[in-house]
């Protein structure tokens, strides 16, 4: 099939939308003229008999295609496949991109022009586009008249700079690409005329089983940006571009390193290709800076930022007049999402996020109290617009979900990360009453899903498949594409009440009682859950004294035998390898206090547990800033590996109230068992007042 980028987009904007777009419209939206829309579909019309169908218009002009529906899916399967023969001008900026990180540092205007069969004209406006690209990356580019263009700028954040641009705007291609990949499809030619597709899956495989399948799964998001950074780092590589070695390959010893080290050495056995020391930290550190797709994995981490997001969530809360501080999920995703975008902040990688000026411009006032709320919780970092953008979509998505009713099952695919996707179903429920219930997959959940559960699918992205119909929209969701899903309900009423009779009037209760407050079998589950939890804590608590130890391991193995022999755990070992790997991870001393909070999930815990253990002889400890400190009060909490959403709830009210304020940093410091219990018990008290009592 002979195509062009815009007859492809004018026959997908049509199947998608069937009726919807006029010539008129698809003119506004290409950003070109009647006359050549007209022109095209001329073009498109001859191409379409090959397949028995035809572009037909409705009485008010709008146009859809017509035909059997299998004629329609055997078009749209062979449009995923086809190549256009002209190129988007982001695929020539990417070319552009390549050449001067590959070919450089000196080129000629007129040769640049050529190799990409472009006017000079055309090759300066790229320039300049790419000019203001490469300066948040550190990269200088400069054109000089009769001398030509020149680029400078480490190896390093010239990876980052491609990397990030593919990103940013060859996402989807990627997503596509690696599918094919991952069904044993071959590709002879390049992706994007650069990465090789042996080297693709091989990094795609290997970041699977390693990381995903044996550690915390990634957000799809950042899935993707580690594969195509491994794929870059091998091919830059194999073509000489080698990373400063001395430029920070200090700690090797974090399980990100590990990981990463692993993972090169089997892509060396496999591609034989030698990665070095500086590529596995460079490649760790972006593996650190990643997104975990279970934000319950977080829950109780990191005290110091769990206490700044309680902070920035009043903060918010007070600025716009609304109550979020109780809002766990809010606290969940945000605890999940800003661990690793500080990581990214503190190491100066740039965070591209494509919805920023539209999320500007949807939500101003939003923005601006997330922004001020950042500056004022988080005095020693300079979030960027980028970043605020991705909090911003936490906020939103909580303030949506306040306001719900619906009454239609829908699925959104929606592989953009984790606060984008509650965006996007939020916006969905609160726009359309409708819609019962909006649930979010993965593109990793993509294969394993049955569509004919829900009544609706919703993808921001192109899906690689023929045979499931849905809608394409914008992931913060235009009025455009509103309208479009609104079309879709109205023209589908009988397919969409088949087998659930909502318009049978004897059935109105029950269509009436579907709604998102929770049942009394849900809300009696979950009153037993906080019950049982708080009492098990209380149950459990003790202040233990240690009048001598060499180290807090001994401490630890001494406490946890009695937490055996108490029944309430049965294996002493995993518990402490667990406990020990987390401290691997960073250190648990809190700053300016003389406590640590050592904890884990492991299978052989049998019960919540929370005790603290007070030293006669202050320990040396690693603290959560990193620096060494002396602890007085070692706080131990252990919990089962698999825990209900009450019970990270209840849990996470002791870690962040550790150092809520001065109060509680003396009580929960001192030696006092009274004291400390009557602590978690008001703690306790004013939950069930806040969150059941008065809900």
């Amino acid at each position: 099939m002979f195509i062009t980028f815009r007859e492809k987009s004018i026959i997908e904007l049509i199947v998608r939308t069937s009726g919807q777009h006029t010539v008129q419209s698809l003119s506004s939206y290409l950003a070109v003229s009647a006359r050549t829309i007209q022109r095209d579909l001329k073009s498109i019309g001859k191409m379409l008999k090959d397949f028995d169908l035809t572009v037909q218009r409705t009485a008010e002009e709008g146009l859809f295609i017509a035909g059997k529906n299998e004629q329609v899916y055997r078009l749209i399967q062979n449009l995923i496949s086809v190549s256009p023969a002209d190129e988007t001008p982001e695929e020539r900026k990417l070319k552009l991109l390549i050449i001067l990180m590959e070919e450089g540092p000196f080129f000629k205007k007129q040769v640049l022009a050529g190799q990409l069969g472009i006017s000079t004209a055309t090759l300066t406006a790229h320039l300049e586009d790419l000019t203001t690209w490469l300066q948040k990356f550190f990269i200088e580019v400069s054109i000089t008249r009769g001398v030509g263009v020149e680029v400078e700028g480490t190896e390093a954040n010239k990876r980052h700079a491609i990397s990030n641009y593919v990103l940013a705007y060859f996402y989807e291609e990627m997503v596509e690409c690696l599918y094919f990949l991952q069904q044993g499809k071959k590709q002879e030619e390049k992706i994007l005329s650069y990465f090789s597709p042996d080297y693709l899956a091989a990094v795609d495989e290997l970041v699977n089983r390693k990381i995903n399948k044996e550690q915390n799964r990634l957000a799809d998001s950042d899935y993707m940006g580690l594969v195509v950074y491994s794929c870059l780092a091998l091919q830059r590589t194999q073509a000489g571009f080698l990373l400063d070695q001395a430029d920070g390959i200090e700690n090797d010893s974090g399980n990100e390193y590990q990981l990463m080290e692993e993972i090169c050495n089997e892509l060396k056995e496999r591609l034989r290709i030698q990665l070095s020391k500086a590529d596995v930290h460079f490649l760790s550190v972006i593996l650190k800076g990643s997104k975990v797709q279970e934000a319950d994995l977080a829950y109780y981490d990191n005290v110091l930022l769990g206490r700044l997001i309680k902070n920035l969530i009043l903060d918010v809360s007070e600025q716009l007049h609304v109550d979020l501080v109780n809002d766990f999920s809010l606290y969940q995703g945000l605890l999940a999402h800003m661990g690793p975008s500080i990581f990214r902040l503190k190491q100066h990688l740039e965070s591209f996020n494509p919805l920023t000026d539209e999320i500007r411009r949807k939500y101003p006032v939003l923005f601006m109290a997330v922004k001020q709320g950042l500056e004022n919780e988080f005095k020693d970092l300079a979030f960027s617009a980028d970043e605020t953008a991705f909090i911003v979509l936490h906020f939103g998505s909580a303030l949506l979900m306040n306001e719900e009713q619906v009454r239609i099952n829908a699925v959104v695919i929606c592989p953009t990360g984790i606060g984008t996707s509650k965006m996007l179903a939020s916006r969905i429920q609160k726009e359309l009453p409708e819609i019962n219930s909006v649930e979010v997959l993965s593109l990793n959940d993509f294969q394993k899903t049955h569509f004919q559960n829900y009544d609706l699918v919703i993808s921001t992205i192109r899906l690689p498949v023929a045979e499931v119909d849905y809608i394409m929209v914008s992931p913060l969701l235009s009025d455009r594409d509103i309208g479009y899903i609104e079309s879709y309900l109205q023209n589908n009423v009988e397919k969409l009440t088949s087998n659930k009779h909502y318009l049978n009037p004897k059935d109105l209760p029950e269509a009436q009682a579907a709604s998102n407050q929770p049942t009394i079998q849900t809300m009696l589950r979950e009153i037993k859950e906080v019950q049982s939890s708080m009492e098990a804590i209380l149950a459990n608590f003790k202040v233990i004294h240690t009048p001598l130890a060499k180290d807090h391991w001994e401490v630890l193995q001494e406490v946890v035998e009695m937490a055996e022999a108490a029944g309430l755990l049965t294996d002493i070992a995993a518990a402490m390898l667990e406990l020990k790997e987390r401290e691997k991870k960073g250190g648990l001393g809190i700053p300016d206090t003389h406590m640590a909070l050592f904890h884990c999930r492991e299978d052989s815990v049998q019960e919540l547990l929370f005790q603290v253990i007070h030293l006669e002889v202050p320990l040396t400890v690693k603290g959560m800033d990193g620096e060494d400190m002396q602890m007085k009060n070692l706080l131990l909490m252990l919990a089962p590996e698999k825990l209900t959403a009450k019970e990270q709830e209840v849990l996470s009210l002791i870690s962040t109230s550790l150092i809520e304020s001065d109060g509680s940093r003396m009580i929960f410091s001192s030696s006092n068992e009274k004291a400390i219990r009557q602590k978690l018990e008001h703690i306790f008290l004013e939950y069930l007042q806040n969150n059941l009592i008065k809900g």
